[in-house]
């Protein structure tokens, strides 16, 4: 990739100069429109107020009503036309950045068929049909009737027509099936109506299969995403609420990335499995509809779905902007471009910002006036709807130069779910970068308030170092920071503004994933004025410009201390009774922990005495290479051989009801109910022991370099 090329090429020119390689990084890139620039640049802070200032409102709103005014799907004509509109943008002789382009890769997604489209009725004895579900959703605006406008459906659902009496399984976990099953309710055979939440999309299908479930129908309960309102008058368009026809789209494809070539990039010449051969997709035929049609379903149902599989290009944009003191360390900061259909929240509203921040640091750089002391990679990924394709794929394509050379990755997938608050979530080290950043920037629609101080009052938590300070949530796999953390061990964070718990119950803004997610419903509903998309613009870019622009990296590791602490004493109280029975001591958990902690606190101690001496250099990079790489130390690629991608031992799914360890916790609750001396015993052994090697292995990376 070109991009590599740009950046690789640099390093190699640094080498030259006879410094050494290591010295050799700090190469001070030749060209007039360069601004002079040592070793020892540091964040400027009047050019952080000065992009603070030029990030606008109107022009963010201007991009969304461009971005979001035609339907998107991975791969379609409009969605191609979006990248083309992303490197125009990125190549602009006055507001561009160093160089853009747009890989693509051959991925498998899945579409309805329009000459068959899916269908569910109820039907008669005899197979007369009594009633038909919706095929598209009502047409409300005049948006939501289109030819682009792709028919509710469940990517990568199988095609087939089971039938069979219809059964109300809640919301399709395992519990759930298992529950009627114990009030004698016959399952093989049926057709089970489940509501979205409670597990992934994909897991119903899996776990209605294990019970002989033919087929599944998924609808949105108003009651989860409407606070019970579901009338015509009390929804879409008259507020912001989802109206009856509305029918959340997704993937049910339980792992991300392409489907055909797990842990290879999608390229031409990589090896793909044969996708009769591929795990991970729903095993029956599965449906969505909505809700105005699950509460007529009854008795006898038919569920026809002619959903097909379809190798397509999908492409990733990638905008760089070359660093003038490290370029070979890179601050990436992303979101995906496709959409389900006009997809306004979801994913536009973040693309909005990214073209927004971009436009204004590229101004600066066409200028002479800026250039940061790290490469900044901007990228819009492709396919993130069908399971994290495109960022999977590049992940894929690039692990090593990724693992060595990222200093963290900025997600911005929907930035605005509502105009309350801020909400932020990351792996503990960059929680003080967004703390400092949200601290300097004003709340919308508050004259005194910081960002910060209004996060706090809606989200917090009690903090044993700081007090109390805002909860910054922990990262699943909801978006495309999922392979940056768990693949490659990258610190990432996803930032957004959202609303106010206290007065929805709502589980995501209601037309997620519908046809009413438009430009009309988020200027009237979402984000009036745009305010919260501002304000969600400077701290992602002020986020960007301290990570960019820092002499130190803005990393606190001692931060994991307070997660590594409360997961200890939570395997403490919950599980070392039961532990010991089996001969099984957490003490060199308990020791591990605190050389941890011993260890961070130190390398802080040590970057502030380095910040007031005559600075070295290498000592500065040997520095933030330690905290940068601190997150890499979690990874154990055979730490969870049942996930594909999941290698991080702190933040893997936990199925265990501990909040611990989710290695431990898991095997626990598998253990549990067994006999001591089996392999589940065994297993939790095992786990325990990869998480002591891993708390060892990070206290090392932070101990003096020179200390083997």
């Amino acid at each position: 990739m070109q991009w590599v090329k740009v950046l690789g090429g640099l390093v190699g020119a640094a080498a030259l100069l006879g410094l050494g390689i290591i010295l050799g990084h700090f190469a001070v890139p030749k060209g007039a429109d360069a601004p002079s620039s040592s070793v020892f640049q540091d964040l400027d802070l009047e050019i952080l107020e000065t992009v603070m200032k030029q990030l606008d409102a109107s022009k963010i709103r201007e991009n969304l009503r461009e971005l979001s005014k035609e339907p998107h799907l991975a791969s379609s004509p409009r969605d191609e036309a979006l990248v083309q509109l992303l490197l125009q943008r990125w190549r602009d002789p006055a507001s561009g950045l160093d160089s853009a382009e747009a890989p693509k890769y051959e991925v498998l997604l899945s579409f309805p068929s329009r000459e068959q489209p899916n269908r569910v009725t109820v039907v008669g004895p005899t197979g007369t049909v009594l009633f038909a579900c919706r095929q598209s959703e009502q047409d409300l605006t005049g948006e939501q009737g289109g030819p682009d406008v792709v028919p509710p459906y469940a990517a990568y659902a199988p095609p087939g027509t089971p039938q069979g009496l219809l059964v109300y399984a809640n919301r399709g976990t395992e519990e759930d099936f298992m529950t009627l099953r114990a009030q004698g309710i016959r399952l093989e055979g049926t057709i089970a109506l489940t509501r979205y939440g409670g597990t992934g999309r994909g897991a119903k299908a899996i776990n209605a299969a294990k019970h002989g479930v033919a087929g599944v129908l998924v609808y949105t309960d108003p009651a989860d995403i409407n606070d019970g309102q579901s009338s015509a008058s009390e929804t879409f368009p008259n507020s912001w609420r989802l109206p009856p026809s509305g029918v959340e789209r997704g993937s049910y494809y339980e792992y991300f990335g392409d489907p055909l070539t797990p842990y290879l990039p999608a390229n031409p010449s990589s090896f793909r499995l044969d996708p009769a051969a591929v795990s991970g997709f729903p095993p029956i035929p599965t449906q969505p509809i909505g809700f105005e049609d699950a509460k007529i379903l009854l008795c006898q149902v038919n569920v026809s779905v002619h959903n097909r599989l379809e190798l397509r290009n999908s492409s990733n944009v990638l905008g760089i902007i070359r660093g003038a003191v490290e370029p070979d360390r890179y601050v990436l900061y992303g979101n995906h471009r496709d959409s389900w259909v006009h997809g306004a929240v979801d994913p536009s509203s973040g693309t909005a910002v990214l073209l927004e921040l971009s436009r204004v640091l590229g101004t600066l750089l066409k200028k002479g006036t800026w250039r940061p002391r790290r490469s900044i990679v901007f990228a819009s990924w492709g396919a993130e709807e069908f399971g994290l394709i495109g960022s999977t794929e590049f992940t894929e394509e690039f692990f090593s130069k990724l693992q060595e050379r990222t200093v963290a990755y900025i997600n911005v997938d929907i930035s605005v779910f509502a105009n309350a608050t801020l909400r932020a979530q990351g792996t503990p080290p960059v929680q003080s970068v967004i703390f400092s950043a949200a601290k300097q920037i004003r709340a919308p629609g508050s004259e005194d308030l910081s960002i910060y101080d209004n996060w706090i009052r809606y989200f917090n938590r009690s903090s044993p170092a700081y007090g109390l300070v805002p909860s910054l949530g922990s990262l699943g796999a909801g978006s495309d920071y999922a392979p940056f953390i768990h693949f490659l061990g990258i610190s990432s964070m996803d930032i957004a503004y959202t609303y106010d718990r206290s007065k929805t119950s709502a589980r995501i803004y209601p037309t997620y994933h519908t046809a009413f997610d438009t430009f009309g419903y988020v200027d009237k509903f979402v984000d009036p004025g745009f305010g919260s998309h501002q304000a969600v613009a400077r701290t992602a870019g002020s986020v960007l410009l301290r990570l960019s622009d820092s002499l130190f990296l803005p990393l606190n590791v001692s931060d994991y201390g307070e997660n590594l602490r409360s997961f200890l004493q939570a395997a403490q109280q919950n599980l070392e009774v039961l532990l010991e029975q089996h001969s099984i001591s957490l003490g060199p958990l308990v020791t591990a922990v605190e050389k941890f902690e011993r260890a961070a606190t130190a390398l802080v101690q040590h970057v502030s005495e380095l910040r007031k001496d005559t600075l070295d250099p290498l000592q500065v990079r040997m520095l933030n290479d330690q905290l940068m790489l601190l997150e890499r130390t979690f990874l154990n690629p055979r730490a969870f051989p049942e996930e594909r991608y999941y290698s991080h031992v702190l933040w893997a799914p936990r199925t265990g009801s501990v909040a611990t360890f989710p290695g431990l916790a898991n095997a626990c609750s598998r253990a549990m109910n067994t006999s001591p001396g089996s392999e589940a015993w065994a297993e939790v052994r095992r786990q325990l022991s990869i998480l002591v090697v891993a708390l060892e292995g990070a206290a090392a990376t932070l101990r003096p370099v020179a200390d083997l």
